[in-house]
């Protein structure tokens, strides 16, 4: 199963891609899309529209996650991301890939083992889980594939889950 990991942003948008292969995860791609602060909204937009479409087209992944919005401070921030967000989630419904969406506390329950775990432990846990000789760079990009690594985790649950309930 290949799974894509995003980050939403306007001017960073992480994203990680990672194959899972029973309990192993291995890293296939991971950047960022980036736009420039003095393009005009729309434009920025629909770079990354264009650059997410190129992605999925060329490394085919089975399904997309999506970090959930959480701002309790600058609404206009939040306003730009979902922007994003939405222009991402087009291209994969375009592509008929189902998205699934996680909030902070989830990616980091899933990958530390703590929802309340400092950044940096996120880091660390996506570089081991990954055997990656670095933390990704920037920021945006380790949290697309903790994005990607708490959806690999959480479909294998739900399948086991299901598994049990119709026994």
């Amino acid at each position: 199963m290949r799974v894509l990991g995003i980050d939403p942003g306007i001017a960073i948008a992480g994203f990680g891609f990672i194959d899972k292969e029973g309990h192993k995860l291995t890293p296939v791609q991971y950047g960022a899309i980036q736009t420039e602060a003095k393009t005009p909204p729309e434009q920025r937009l629909q770079q990354i529209y264009e650059s997410a479409c190129a992605l999925m087209d060329r490394y085919k992944p089975d399904s997309v996650a999506v970090e959930k919005l959480f701002f309790n401070r600058n609404v206009t921030t939040a306003f730009a991301v979902g922007q994003a967000r939405g222009v991402i989630i087009l291209a994969a419904a375009q592509r008929g890939l189902p998205v699934a969406e996680y909030t902070p506390l989830q990616v980091k329950q899933a990958v530390v083992g703590y929802g309340k775990a400092e950044k940096r432990q996120v880091q660390e846990m996506v570089k081991m889980f990954l055997k990656l000789s670095a933390i990704p760079k920037p920021d945006d990009v380790a949290d697309a594939l903790a994005v990607a690594i708490c959806h690999a985790h959480s479909v294998g649950l739900s399948n086991k889950i299901n598994e049990v309930t119709r026994i």
